[in-house]
């Protein structure tokens, strides 16, 4: 592999991946078995049996989102992706805001909570029940894990990419088991074509809000695009492997809901869907009766290393955002130190981990409720960044739009309706946050949920000015300079 000449290497090892590991990385980074068990619940109590319809209808901004993020890998292929990308199309304020600062913020606050799910149900797994009722025990279990996660990220992407096939192995064969065992038990209705009707819904409203909440579940398949300049081809990969990750997504979460509904129904009591008890935690409360009480403890184990996986892979992607941000001139230049035996973002991978279990700590101690909130207002940063992202894609190809039909459609068209689904959302997210009764917390009337949401993009707003006074190089030459220090590998 040579670099070419004019342009920057970051010091990240090429060619550690490749098309398999690629997109074992965005499949663990959704965290399958965590995010289908979280929302299918929700979901069902919004919109009954047309769950499914849901998840499929949900599905397509982030496909068309996806095929954006792959035009603009195939032209700029960086580590620093929608930060690049974004400051690119838009100029260094956008790109340092919505590129850099919204991705960054909503994958930590998902990683303090991913930390906790998954010690949570580590201790459950091994029958420590107290210490898992105990938020002190679960905060302090979750703090151990980011540690032992942390050194896997630092010690190396192929270390990184092997520990997460045998997580993602465990995570698919087991959502596989319970959807055959659901849909053969004495009982299951027959699944039907009707659940994945959208015309059926009562009213615009209802089927918004669970659209809405199904973008949760395919988030992150994003992080395994921050490995483009460490996969072979990285103009072509890393974009293949993101397509087809969520299109396994999408099999894998309509095969589970079909069972799931199959099995327990929509009723609103016992193990039905509709039962608001079970919303939180669908598969725990159909595993047993499923798969009986020991398998049904696989289940736990699932679920604790679905969270697990995806923490790994944001201790992946989150630095060499920052890597990339640094080597461009956007951050301090220490964000862009490398191990020189692993070659990894030494102390990238150090600060996201120690910041995530700061973060972690400090939510904990503050109340239960308000890290509650704080996961729910991800739904309004992933909307922003991915909305923001795939219009960048249009405005940056807008002169060759007109080359072929090819271009026309995937990069013009197809990133156009993305961008404006996910704006909508955007808007519709922002406005069912401001009711008091949305999430846990309130303060003056107005939705806490909302308040963590607008309050983070306000934060980043204050951020882009004191980066400005701190950076003014970049933010004067950012759009132009980002192109010559892309990097890029040939054979």
């Amino acid at each position: 592999m040579t670099t070419p000449p004019g342009r920057t290497d970051k010091g990240l090892r090429s060619g550690s991946l490749g098309l398999l590991s690629s997109v074992a990385l965005g499949l663990s980074s959704v965290a399958p078995a965590y995010s289908i068990t979280v929302t299918l619940g929700a979901v069902a109590l919004v919109v009954g049996d047309l769950a499914p319809a849901a998840l499929l209808l949900g599905f397509v901004p982030i496909l068309l989102t996806a095929f954006a993020f792959r035009e603009l890998n195939r032209e700029m292929p960086d580590c620093g992706t929608t930060f690049v990308w974004n400051t690119r199309a838009f100029g260094p304020g956008a790109g340092w805001l919505a590129g850099g600062w919204v991705p960054q913020t909503a994958t930590l606050i998902a990683m303090a909570a991913l930390a906790q799910v998954s010690a949570g149900y580590l201790l459950s797994f091994l029958g420590l029940d107290g210490v898992a009722g105990d938020g002190i025990g679960v905060t302090a279990v979750a703090v151990l894990l980011l540690a032992v996660l942390t050194t896997v990220a630092r010690r190396g992407l192929r270390l990184a990419a092997g520990v997460q096939y045998v997580l993602l192995g465990l995570q698919l064969l087991t959502l596989l088991g319970f959807g055959t065992a659901a849909l053969v038990r004495e009982g299951a209705a027959t699944p039907s074509p009707s659940w994945l009707n959208p015309l059926a819904v009562d009213g615009f409203g209802p089927f918004a809000q669970a659209v809405l909440l199904c973008l949760f579940i395919y988030w992150g398949w994003d992080a395994l695009i921050t490995t483009n300049e460490e996969t072979r081809d990285s103009g072509r990969v890393p974009g293949q492997a993101a397509v087809i990750s969520t299109l396994v997504l999408l099999g894998t979460y309509l095969f589970t809901a079909f069972a799931a509904l199959s099995f327990a129904g929509t009723g609103a009591t016992g193990i039905g869907l509709g039962n608001p008890d079970n919303a939180t935690d669908v598969l725990a409360s159909l595993a047993p009766p499923v798969l009986g009480p020991a398998l049904a403890k696989v289940m736990e184990l699932a679920v604790c290393v679905s969270a697990a996986s995806a923490l790994l892979t944001c201790l992946v992607s989150s630095p060499r955002g920052t890597l990339s941000m640094a080597a461009h001139g956007a951050l301090p230049a220490v964000f862009a130190r490398i191990h020189p035996r692993h070659r990894t973002p030494a102390f990238g991978t150090l600060f996201f981990g120690s910041a995530t279990a700061t973060v972690l700590v400090a939510l904990s101690l503050i109340s239960r409720d308000f890290l509650g909130d704080a996961i729910l207002c991800v739904g309004l940063l992933i909307a922003c960044y991915y909305g923001t992202t795939a219009l960048a894609c249009v405005w940056y190809f807008r002169t060759r739009l007109r080359d072929s039909p090819r271009s026309l459609l995937l990069r013009g068209v197809l990133p156009l309706t993305g961008g404006l689904l996910m704006s909508a959302a955007f808007a519709r997210s922002a406005y069912d946050m401001i009711d008091p009764a949305y999430g846990s917390t309130s303060f003056h009337g107005v939705g806490g949920v909302f308040l963590l949401g607008a309050g983070s993009l306000a934060a980043g707003g204050l951020a882009v000015l004191a980066a400005k006074a701190r950076f003014p190089v970049f933010f004067r030459t950012g759009r132009t300079s980002v192109t010559a220090r892309l990097v890029t590998t040939e054979d």
